[in-house]
C-alpha cells in the first residue's frame, strides 16, 4: 500500500494552476457536431493507445515503480501497447492544454484522459468527447457502482466511466478534540475557532457545505448557494476558519494546527496509518460521492482499443488490485470480495475498510451534486472567491 497519495503529492504541483485555470475558463467554447467527434479507428492497423492521467493514480511494482502490472496485464491480453502518461496535474491547467485541438476539430493525441466529474461535464457540454459502444463494454455495463451511473450531467454514463470515486467529508483528531463531530454545523462550535480549514476550491468544497445547511445537491438551487456563502462570510468575519487550503490540510490535520477539516477519503486512509486519532466521517446531513472518469476525446485514433481498456479496468480483480494501490472509494463494489478473499492480511482488511468499500448506511447518505451550468458558473465563482481571498 503507498505511502503518498496523489492529491498528496499535487499540493506541490500547482504553482502554475492559476494562469492555466483562467485560460482553460475563458477560452472561447466552440460545439462540436456529433457527426464531427470520431476519426477513422486505427485500433487493429496500429495497436497502440495513449492513455493521460494524474500522478500516483495506478498501482506500481513494488521492486520496479516504473512497472504497472494490471497495465501489463491489459497489454498481455489484448495484444495493445499502451503508452501511459502522469500529465494531469490540475482540471483546468489540462483543459487549457488540450482545448485549441478540441476547439478546432483536432485530435489531442490522447485515448483515453482522466478529469474529475464537474469538469467532465465541460467537455461533455462542448460535445469534446465520444460517446462509447457499451457492447464493448459488458463489465462497465454489469460492475459500475449504482450510486455512480445517472450524473446529471452524463445520463447513463455513456461518455463517461468513473476511473475511482471518492468521499469530501469531514477529518478530525477525535483525541485532541475531545468529542465527536457528526454534523457539519458541528465544526461551526465555539471550541473550533480558528482551527477549521476548508478547501479553497468551489468545486472541492461547495457541495458538503450545503448538505449541512440540509441542501439536496442533487437539484440545488442559487438560494441553496447563497445561503452558504452568507454563512462563509460571518464565519470569516469571526475568524472562525483558520484558512482555506488546497491539499496543504494535511500537514495542518497531521501537526495538531488544526483539529477539524475537510478532506478527502483517500487522504485519511493514510493519515489514519500513522495516527488512529484521526477520523473520517460522512455528517448525517450527507457528504459528496464524487468520481474523476475516463472519456474519449474527439478524434481520438484509437477509440475500440480505449473501450476495450477502460473495460478491462472493470474487472473486480483488476478493480480489487487497483483499489489496493491508490486507496480512494472504488467504483467496482464486486472487488470487495476479492480483496475479502485475499490470504494477504493488509488486503482482506482493506475490503472491510469504509473509505473504500462505504457501508450500506454509510452510502445512504452519499450523493453527487449536480454540475454547476456554464451559465451561473461565473457569478458564482466570483462570489466564492472573494470569500476565500482568491
Amino acid at each position: 500500500m503507498k505511502t503518498l497519495s496523489r492529491r498528496s503529492l499535487l499540493r506541490t504541483l500547482g504553482a502554475g494552476a492559476g494562469a492555466a485555470a483562467l485560460a482553460g475558463c475563458g477560452v472561447p467554447a466552440a460545439y462540436v457536431e456529433p457527426r464531427d467527434r470520431t476519426a477513422k479507428d486505427r485500433s487493429e492497423s496500429d495497436k497502440r493507445l495513449v492513455f493521460a492521467n494524474w500522478p500516483l493514480y495506478i498501482d506500481t511494482d513494488e521492486k520496479d515503480p516504473e512497472r504497472r502490472p494490471t497495465l501489463e496485464g491489459f497489454e498481455k491480453a489484448s495484444g495493445y501497447s499502451v503508452k501511459y502518461t502522469e500529465e494531469i496535474n490540475d482540471n483546468d491547467e489540462f483543459f487549457g492544454k488540450i482545448s485549441p485541438a478540441l476547439m478546432n476539430h483536432q485530435s489531442t493525441g490522447r485515448d483515453i484522459v482522466v478529469v474529475s466529474d464537474w469538469m467532465c461535464a465541460r467537455y461533455v457540454r462542448l460535445g469534446w468527447v465520444q460517446e462509447m459502444d457499451r457492447s464493448r463494454q459488458p463489465n462497465v455495463a454489469r460492475q459500475l457502482d449504482p450510486l455512480l451511473r445517472k450524473p446529471s450531467f452524463d445520463p447513463g454514463r455513456l461518455h463517461t466511466v468513473p476511473w475511482q470515486s471518492g468521499i469530501t467529508g469531514i477529518a478530525y483528531n477525535r483525541r485532541k478534540l475531545g468529542r465527536e463531530i457528526r454534523h457539519t454545523s458541528d465544526l461551526w462550535k465555539d471550541d473550533l475557532r480558528g482551527k477549521v480549514t476548508l478547501f479553497a476550491g468551489m468545486d472541492e468544497a461547495f457541495s458538503l457545505l450545503m448538505q449541512g445547511n440540509g441542501a439536496d445537491v442533487t437539484r440545488w438551487t442559487a438560494d441553496d448557494f447563497h445561503r452558504m456563502t452568507d454563512q462563509l462570510r460571518d464565519l470569516v468575519r469571526k475568524r472562525h476558519i483558520r484558512r482555506f487550503t488546497g491539499n496543504d490540510y494535511i500537514k495542518d490535520l497531521s501537526s495538531g494546527d488544526v483539529l477539524a477539516c475537510q478532506a478527502y477519503s483517500g487522504d485519511i486512509i493514510q493519515l489514519q496509518a500513522d495516527n488512529p486519532d484521526i477520523t473520517f466521517v460522512v455528517p448525517e446531513e450527507g457528504a459528496e460521492l464524487w468520481a474523476e472518469s475516463m472519456m474519449i476525446p474527439d478524434l481520438a485514433a484509437h477509440k475500440s482499443a480505449a473501450e476495450d481498456l477502460i473495460n478491462y479496468y472493470y474487472r473486480p480483480d483488476v478493480a480489487a488490485r487497483l483499489a489496493a494501490a491508490v486507496n480512494y472509494v472504488c467504483p467496482v463494489p464486486a472487488a470487495r470480495e476479492v480483496l475479502a478473499a485475499s490470504k494477504d492480511k493488509e488486503l482482506a482488511e482493506l475490503a472491510g475498510n469504509p473509505l473504500v468499500f462505504p457501508t450500506g448506511e454509510m452510502r445512504s447518505r452519499l450523493a453527487t451534486a449536480r454540475d454547476m451550468s456554464a451559465k451561473e458558473r461565473p457569478g458564482f465563482t466570483k462570489e466564492w472567491n472573494e470569500i476565500v481571498g482568491l
